[in-house]
């Protein structure tokens, strides 16, 4: 949603799938001369622009792969597709499947939600096993000072 400002251009606030807001700012557009008949035989025919590619099903949960029911699937790319949907390339780590779609804010927050989930597990685990890693290198290095095996060149 455009935020209200003073000035002539308009900011926009992006909340992305990974939790990192950007700010796109819409500049104002300047009023063209009025074109005469034969300015407009003379161009070429204008491109019409494609339309927006239609949301995907909403139902559909975005972290668990179509290919192999894997729940690890992640975006590899994404970007704003209109003012409520974005267009994200999904990838499955376990079967190299792959999906480009756009899809409904609503599903995309259902998305980050898991994501978010899945990196707090992977924290959670990161920290018990530098916690073991730690007792361990301490226990040998106990067991070395009792063996007195620890010279001063060690250090």
């Amino acid at each position: 949603m455009p935020a209200p400002n003073n000035d002539p251009n308009q900011t926009k606030r992006i909340v992305l799938p990974s939790g990192k807001t950007i700010e796109v700012v819409y500049f104002e557009s300047h009023v063209a001369a009025p074109r005469t008949a034969e300015d407009v035989a003379s161009e070429a025919p204008a491109q019409v622009p494609a339309p927006a590619p239609a949301p995907a099903e909403e139902t559909r949960e975005l972290h668990v792969c179509t290919n192999c029911d894997s729940d690890l699937v992640y975006p590899v790319q994404w970007e704003e597709a209109g003012s409520d949907s974005w267009h994200i390339l999904l990838r499955c780590p376990d079967c190299e499947w792959s999906e480009s779609g756009v899809f409904p804010q609503s599903q995309c927050d259902r998305f980050d939600d898991e994501l978010e989930s899945g990196t707090e597990a992977l924290s959670r685990d990161f920290k018990r096993l530098v916690t073991a890693n730690m007792a361990e290198e301490i226990e040998r290095f106990i067991h070395a000072l009792d063996a007195d095996a620890i010279q001063p060149m060690d250090f």
